[in-house]
């Protein structure tokens, strides 16, 4: 049970780090640069970031749980979990906390684009700090990636 166990997280681990760098540095500015409609773009970007959020909420959350059961006592002193719980708690930031504020925004700009808008500023500053988390989580997910490995020998 233990291999399986053990699959599932290198299976767990490859999804979630080749969603987050797939959408964030291949498909999100491939959509800006393909797409006349930044709106549109921004919309299916939004929705794409959304889906690699709930995969890593899963993601770690499985993860997680694996160290505390195979690491016991010793799990605190396990740099995979802290690295996991870091990963997780941004995703967490985003998801519940950034994007609601920038959908937000978008609503209160409608019927225009809220880059249209004066609350173009506002929406700027919360995007910049969404991509700034983002970049940091997908550098941490690189010691997520060779982690995993080390822990599962």
């Amino acid at each position: 049970m233990q291999r399986f166990a053990d699959h599932v997280a290198m299976i767990v681990v490859t999804l979630w780090v080749g969603a987050m760098w797939t959408v964030g540095y291949v498909v999100a500015p491939t959509l800006f640069g393909m797409l006349s409609d930044r709106a549109l773009a921004g919309n299916v970007a939004g929705r794409l970031f959304a889906i690699v959020g709930w995969l890593g909420i899963g993601s770690a959350a499985y993860l997680l749980a694996l160290i505390a059961f195979r690491e016991g006592r010793r799990r605190f002193r396990e740099p995979l979990l802290w690295v996991t719980a870091l990963m997780l708690l941004l995703t967490v930031v985003g998801q519940f906390g950034i994007q609601p504020l920038m959908a937000e925004l978008k609503a209160n700009a409608l019927p225009a684009d809220v880059m249209d808008t004066a609350l173009r500023d506002r929406f700027a500053a919360w995007h910049g700090v969404s991509s700034v988390l983002y970049l940091i989580q997908s550098v941490l997910a690189i010691g997520l990636a060779i982690g995993v490995r080390r822990v599962l020998r």
